[in-house]
C-alpha cells in the first residue's frame, strides 16, 4: 500500500495499469534450485524470517523509531519496542508479498528488499487485513498513530506524486532493502537492487526510493540513484531528514 510504505535505506549502517504484476514480471526460481547468492522471491511462509532481517537492519534506524519511541510510550521496555519493530515489518513483508515484490538473497535471509511494482499498491482492504496492517491502529500509541498515518504517510504520497509526476505509477518503489549486521561487505543489497534496476532499464522506468541514512546516498548514487529533494519528519525531538532518489532507465540495458 504506497500510503503504507515506510521507506527506507540500503543498510541501517552505511511503485501502471499496463504493467504485469509482480509474480509474471519477475521469472525468478524457487528456493529449491535457486544459489543463496541469488535474488529469489520470498514466499509467505518466510514473513518471520524476513521480517526479522529488517529488524535487524533497522534496529536503529531513526524512521524505523519514529512511531515507537514516542513520548506516549516512554515507560515501555526495550523488549516491549523490539516486538512492536518486528511485528511492524512482518505486516510490511506480507503486504509486499501479496501485492508487491518481495525479494531476499543469502542462505538465511541475509538481506530482505521489498519493491512496489509499477501500477501496484497495498491500499486494498484485503491486503491490510490479511497482512495484519490494521493491526497499526491498535499497536501504535496515539502519538504513534498522529506520526505514521497524518505525517509519514501523506508526506512520502505527496513527495512522490511531486517527484515523479505523470511517472509515479510507472515507476518501480523500493519501499524497504536491508542487510544483516552478519552478512554486510558481500554485495547482496546491490543485486537485490540491479535485480529489479535490470527489468526497469527494459522495460523503461524510473526507479524511485527514500533513504534517511546519511551515507547512503553516496551508495546509491553508484547504482545510478540521483538526488531529487530533502523531506523532513518535525514531530520528534529533532527533524529527521530523508533524502528522495530516482534512478531513470538506462538506454539499451537490461535486455
Amino acid at each position: 500500500m504506497e500510503k503504507l510504505n515506510a521507506a527506507i535505506t540500503i543498510e541501517s549502517t552505511t511503485s501502471a495499469s499496463t504493467s504485469t504484476s509482480a509474480s509474471t514480471a519477475t521469472p525468478i526460481a524457487s528456493s529449491a534450485i535457486t544459489r543463496s547468492d541469488e535474488a529469489r522471491v520470498i514466499k509467505l511462509s518466510e514473513v518471520k524470517a524476513a521480517a526479522l532481517c529488517l529488524a535487524d537492519a533497522f534496529a536503529t534506524d531513526d524512521v524505523a523509531m519514529y512511531f515507537i519511541e514516542t513520548p506516549d510510550r516512554a515507560k515501555k521496555s526495550a523488549t516491549a519496542h523490539w516486538n512492536l519493530h518486528v511485528s511492524i515489518l512482518e505486516y510490511i513483508v506480507a503486504a509486499h508479498c501479496m501485492k508487491g515484490l518481495a525479494l531476499t538473497i543469502g542462505p538465511n535471509h541475509d538481506c530482505v528488499a521489498l519493491w512496489m511494482p509499477p501500477g501496484k499498491n497495498m491500499d486494498d482492504l484485503c491486503t491490510i487485513l490479511r497482512s495484519g496492517m490494521w493491526r497499526l491502529h491498535y499497536q501504535l500509541s496515539a502519538e504513534g498513530k498522529t506520526r505514521f498515518f497524518k505525517e509519514f504517510l501523506p508526506l512520502l504520497h505527496d513527495t512522490k506524486t511531486e517527484v515523479l509526476g505523470s511517472r509515479d505509477d510507472d515507476s518501480w518503489y523500493l519501499v524497504y532493502i536491508g542487510t544483516k549486521t552478519s552478512a554486510r561487505g558481500k554485495g547482496y543489497a546491490r543485486k537485490l537492487i540491479e535485480y529489479v534496476g535490470k527489468m526497469a532499464d527494459a522495460e523503461g522506468r524510473p526507479c524511485y526510493l527514500e533513504s534517511s541514512n546519511d551515507i547512503n546516498p553516496i551508495i546509491y548514487g553508484k547504482l545510478g540513484f540521483e538526488m531529487k529533494k530533502k523531506i523532513q519528519l518535525t514531530r520528534g525531538r529533532r527533524p529527521i531528514e530523508l533524502d528522495i532518489m530516482v534512478r531513470e532507465p538506462l538506454k539499451g540495458k537490461g535486455s
